[in-house]
């Protein structure tokens, strides 16, 4: 059997904050439950960042403090500094998601620092969660290509990834903020760091803004990666990325490695399900293509009566 791979969904914060529409408190309380009976083993729940900056998160704490927590599931929520940590922590999170930008000009846009600011910020929460005993994960945006910048430099990249690595994190997520990696990157750099940092947790986090996201997650596992983010329906986007749409489909992740023969422990039909009642959460039309096309094994009854023909 083929290795297990790790899907985390990040629908209630990558995939909402974006939103033209606020979801209601008690819409993202279900949501997030009726993904915790799926099988997922980790979920980010929300962000603890300025309501003013980004107004869908504004209920972070209610929504966290309100969620039915399922054994074995850890739930995580995305800071951009040590204020948001702290709240985060008070909310007893399981894991703080933390982000900078691999690209100078997207880190000022995202956090309104340089690169190495944001790394001394770090630094001080990673501190800060170890303390409250909080693991803590980093996030490097723009990791494969910055809307403002071009491609940025794999060395530049893996340096990142050292600094997280000094730091003590729990783990490092290299994310394609605004879909501009190709399937030869992907593999290129995945397999770059995992020689060099292979007792790593690693996770990639792909957009589909150019329709590459399933082949970059192809590209990724053949590199060897095993976790990855993805977001319920495809929705979401960086706020601060021109152009930036939605996450990889959750549902048409897990679809794609069943259909390889490798397991997620995820339970494709529960999420169908869910992913059904979205779009009246967020007014539009979703863009996962299982939700419409059905699961490749779904078979239908021949039209018109007709018959099968042997070839």
């Amino acid at each position: 059997m083929a290795d297990r791979v790790e899907i985390f969904e990040v629908v209630g914060r990558d995939g909402l904050q974006n939103e033209a529409r606020f979801v209601e408190t008690p819409d993202k309380i279900a949501l997030i439950n009726a993904l915790s009976g799926a099988g997922f083993t980790k979920i980010e729940v929300t962000a603890f960042v300025s309501p003013k900056a980004v107004p869908n998160m504004r209920d972070a704490a209610q929504v966290m403090g309100a969620i039915t927590r399922r054994s074995g599931v850890i739930y995580s929520a995305l800071v951009p500094n040590l204020r948001g940590a702290q709240a985060a922590i008070d909310a007893k999170v399981d894991e703080v998601n933390l982000v900078f930008s691999a690209s100078a000009s997207h880190n000022q846009a995202n956090v309104r620092m340089s690169c190495e600011e944001s790394l001394t910020a770090l630094a001080q929460i990673v501190t800060a969660c170890k303390e409250a005993g909080v693991p803590a994960n980093v996030s490097i945006a723009t990791a494969f290509g910055c809307p403002f910048e071009g491609v940025i430099a794999p060395d530049r990249v893996l340096g990142f990834v050292g600094n997280c690595v000094d730091m003590g994190v729990a783990g490092v997520t290299l994310a394609d903020t605004t879909g501009m990696a190709n399937p030869a990157q992907v593999s290129a750099l995945v397999s770059a760091v995992r020689a060099r940092y292979r007792a790593l947790p690693l996770t990639l986090h792909f957009h589909d803004t150019r329709g590459m996201g399933l082949a970059n997650v192809y590209a990724a596992y053949q590199a060897g990666a095993r976790r990855f983010d993805s977001a319920l329906g495809g929705i979401g986007g960086c706020p601060f990325a021109p152009g930036a749409t939605g996450n990889i489909c959750t549902e048409d992740t897990v679809h794609m490695f069943e259909q390889m023969g490798v397991p997620t422990g995820l339970n494709l039909p529960s999420l169908l399900e869910i992913a059904k009642t979205l779009p009246a959460l967020v007014g539009h039309d979703t863009f996962g293509h299982v939700i419409k096309a059905g699961r490749s094994c779904d078979l239908h009854p021949l039209p018109g009566g007709a018959s099968a023909q042997s070839a």
